[in-house]
């Protein structure tokens, strides 16, 4: 199951270019975006993976390497696995001040290296804002929603943001629909066959003559 009105929207990434983070209070500044509290992981096969990937970052692509020699991860009071803190922020996270720029060094390594990010970064990280919940009926059979990720989806934490970049006009200013653009990223999360459907669907409701579509009821909102 698909929420087709976020995919048809032109919801993108603003790090760096108008997004306030998630503080208590607009912090466009210190260029965090959504890295202030650390990465989640969804489970020890997703900490494994970025652990790996963590020894192949050096220091021109990691601003916070020498933090990192004792492992990059940590266990929180009620188990959750997350990414440890360097100042106030995710030990990937590069600040304004590093001489590669503000964002996450893994996505550097990414770039460097000329391959995807998303073997290489936490699973909420690459996804976002993308959200996956897969419901297991009586019986095993699993049904799998994704939409956009909400305020809710961040637990009782989400309610203490100031800013959420699904809730503000300013980020659908895409140029192409979300479809699109996290191509990679839903194909990643539901596979080729799946998405080349939900494609396929998506564009037949486009070409129809009649076809008009509400906006993005953040746009409208704003309207």
């Amino acid at each position: 199951m698909f929420d087709v009105t976020f995919l048809e929207s032109n919801w993108t990434c603003i790090f760096g270019n108008g997004c306030q983070g998630v503080l208590t209070g607009p912090t466009p500044e210190l260029v965090q975006g959504c890295c202030s509290y650390g990465a989640h992981f969804s489970d020890e096969k997703d900490r494994r993976r970025v652990e790996k990937a963590a020894k192949r970052l050096t220091d021109d692509q990691w601003q916070f390497k020498s933090k990192g020699k004792d492992g990059t991860t940590r266990v929180k009071k009620n188990g959750e696995i997350v990414t440890k803190l360097v100042q106030d922020a995710c030990i990937f996270l590069n600040r304004p001040d590093f001489h590669r720029g503000p964002g996450c060094a893994l996505h550097v390594l990414s770039i460097d290296a000329e391959e995807s990010y998303i073997p290489l970064k936490p699973e909420v990280c690459w996804q976002l804002p993308l959200h996956r919940d897969d419901d297991v009926q009586e019986g095993g059979h699993v049904i799998t929603r994704i939409s956009q990720w909400d305020r809710k989806d961040w637990g009782a934490g989400g309610d203490e943001f100031h800013w959420w970049c699904t809730e503000d006009a300013a980020a659908f200013a895409g140029k192409t629909r979300v479809v699109d653009s996290m191509a990679e990223e839903l194909i990643a999360m539901v596979g080729q066959s799946v998405y080349d459907k939900l494609l396929a669907y998506m564009n037949s409701r486009a070409a129809k003559p009649a076809a008009t579509f509400l906006p993005h009821p953040v746009l409208r909102r704003k309207s």
